[in-house]
């Protein structure tokens, strides 16, 4: 069971869409795969057809729940979400808490999952050292940065290199990897910066993903970008990137037959 980190050190880059996309990409190719929101915003569900309206999630219901995995939804046939859940400041902070204050207190809540054969996990987390980013580290396979191509972005790649961002390596497993969004090419600066990244992460850059009017229909939509639009340039980015991390963890594409099945409730 491989587990993938979304995380970024700023916030506005599109990591959700990101980790989103990633997810449809790989369930595409025919493997199961579980995305695990950590972020309070409680976002990512919204990609997989979750209503608006539905506020449940492993925060917001597994008080003295040791397994989370009573709180997956379907989101498809090879797809489903563990959402945040719509929670207030007392439960966010209490969530925090055990976090922090217990080192197996992740690992517990996702021991179900992280067993279960042939399942991939994407987890997205919010912008920054949050909490469960660092609660993560010990167990995640593969961490993927989501930057972009601007200044601000470029200031921060120091900190990331030097892991200032947790005091820490982010991944003693599969290493830390990086992706550049929302690129256009047609300006200077995003061009220039660009380019930047691509020389100075060389392989561990996976991809860029092209500024793509698509990207924010299809989220609208709820749908991912691949059955959006499968011919534009996002679709064809993501589509590349899913391989590269496919490759990385040894994944093989193709193979979506397993012999047990995930509970969970189905939109």
């Amino acid at each position: 069971m491989p587990l993938v980190c979304i995380c970024s050190p700023k916030g506005g880059v599109g990591k959700t869409t990101v980790a989103a996309n990633l997810a449809y990409a790989l369930a595409r190719s025919g493997n199961k795969v579980l995305v695990i929101d950590f972020d309070v915003q409680n976002a990512l569900r919204l990609h997989f057809g979750v209503p608006i309206s539905d506020g449940r999630g492993f925060v917001s219901e597994a008080a003295g729940a040791s397994d989370w995995s009573q709180f997956i939804l379907k989101a498809g046939s090879n797809t489903f979400v563990l959402p945040y859940g719509e929670v207030d400041e007392s439960q966010r902070l209490q969530f925090e808490h055990e976090l922090t204050s217990d080192p197996n207190f992740l690992q517990r809540g996702l021991n179900t999952v992280l067993n279960y054969p042939g399942l991939i996990v994407i987890a997205d987390f919010p912008p920054g050292p949050s909490p469960a980013l660092k609660a993560v580290q010990t167990i995640a396979d593969l961490h993927v940065i989501v930057m972009l191509a601007d200044t601000a972005s470029l200031s921060l790649l120091p900190q990331m290199e030097n892991h200032k961002f947790i005091g820490s390596p982010l991944n003693n497993k599969k290493g830390e990897y990086y992706v550049v969004n929302q690129i256009d090419m047609r300006r200077t600066l995003n061009r220039d910066v660009t380019q930047f990244f691509e020389q100075r992460l060389n392989e561990k850059l996976l991809g860029t993903i092209h500024r793509d009017e698509c990207v924010p229909e299809a989220n609208a939509s709820q749908r991912s970008i691949i059955d959006f639009s499968p011919v534009s340039a996002a679709a064809f980015d993501i589509e590349l990137i899913s391989k590269k991390v496919a490759a990385i963890l040894g994944i093989k594409v193709g193979d979506g037959e397993f012999h047990t099945s995930l509970k969970s409730d189905t939109y």
